[in-house]
């Protein structure tokens, strides 16, 4: 089995975490985190029969084992942007010498993940996604905005941690680049309140402990606000019009059907413009894939695609 670990330069001062794990002979997967910024953990390998395939994770640009670490005040954003990291990927995969591997990820990843296979679909096999996101101007206001509707007394305090009018997410962007370390820090433990307040639809669920660590609250605040304020640099809509492009590529995008955090609406409308695509509704299940049903699928989606 293999289990190997290195850092890539990737340019502009940046170098990019990344692990192989599995069979050496095994089907090439890479994985696409969420976030931006949350990076990629050990728990993504639980989808994979590492029998079967060679699993590649990478952290992102600024994602904590990546550096420079987005959590620093005085880390260039300016050098991450979607463009950025989907040339990260491309020198990864020549860097480990796979020709084609299969895209899997989530919520964010979903948004790199199609942006990359719509520019380079001679270098997918498949795609597996869930919850379903591209980060079109609606998505960003529906989770910043919209969704307080459902959680009014939690969206008070996310709006009013960020007074002055505006947009929400450019206020929080402001807020997280401040001179004092006092302002950046309420900011970012105000931002991910409002993260796990509707990413978790269901009382009984725990809240994501990682946001008791100041460090991973100020990198995932920094980094989602970048590029949510810039809408991940791409033209509205432009990944529903590319998925066209990938034909025939199979994909299965699987979707809670609360998932409130991102609707529904997005996976539909992928899942009728992109010809080889399917998608799976799990009934009950909101917008994490470690939830029972939305796993199961995810590892159906995986199985079937090792064969």
């Amino acid at each position: 089995m293999i289990n190997e670990s290195g850092m890539l330069d990737v340019g502009d001062g940046n170098h990019v975490h990344w692990e192989v794990h599995g069979a050496p002979g095994g089907k090439p997967a890479v994985v696409v985190h969420g976030g931006p910024g949350s990076g990629a953990s050990p728990g993504w390998l639980r989808f994979f029969d590492l029998e079967k395939y060679r699993v590649v994770l990478f952290d992102q640009r600024g994602c904590g084992r990546s550096t420079p670490d987005a959590a620093d005040h005085d880390t260039d954003l300016s050098v991450n942007t979607t463009l950025h990291l989907i040339a990260d990927m491309e020198l990864l995969r020549e860097h480990l010498g796979i020709d084609r591997w299969m895209l899997f990820g989530g919520s964010w990843g979903t948004t790199l993940g199609l942006a990359y296979a719509i520019r380079h679909p001679d270098r997918v096999t498949e795609i597996v996604m869930s919850g379903v996101a591209t980060t079109t101007r609606w998505e960003v206001e529906w989770i910043t905005e919209g969704v307080g509707h459902y959680f009014p007394r939690e969206w008070e305090r996310f709006r009013d941690g960020a007074p002055g009018g505006g947009r929400l997410v450019d206020a929080y962007a402001r807020l997280l680049a401040d001179p004092d370390p006092a302002v950046r820090e309420k900011a970012a433990r105000d931002w991910c309140d409002w993260e796990d307040s509707h990413v978790r639809v269901r009382a009984d669920q725990e809240p994501d402990p990682r946001y008791t660590d100041p460090r991973f609250r100020m990198r995932f605040a920094r980094l989602v606000t970048h590029y949510w304020s810039n809408h991940a640099w791409l033209e509205d809509g432009e990944i529903l019009a590319g998925v066209e492009k990938l034909g025939d590529v199979p994909g299965v995008l699987v979707h809670g059907r609360i998932d409130l955090s991102s609707p529904l609406r997005t996976a539909w409308e992928l899942s009728r413009a992109w010809p080889g695509c399917e998608l799976v509704i799990v009934e009950e299940a909101g917008h994490s894939g470690g939830q029972p049903g939305m796993r199961d699928a995810l590892k159906a989606a995986v199985e079937r695609f090792a064969r």
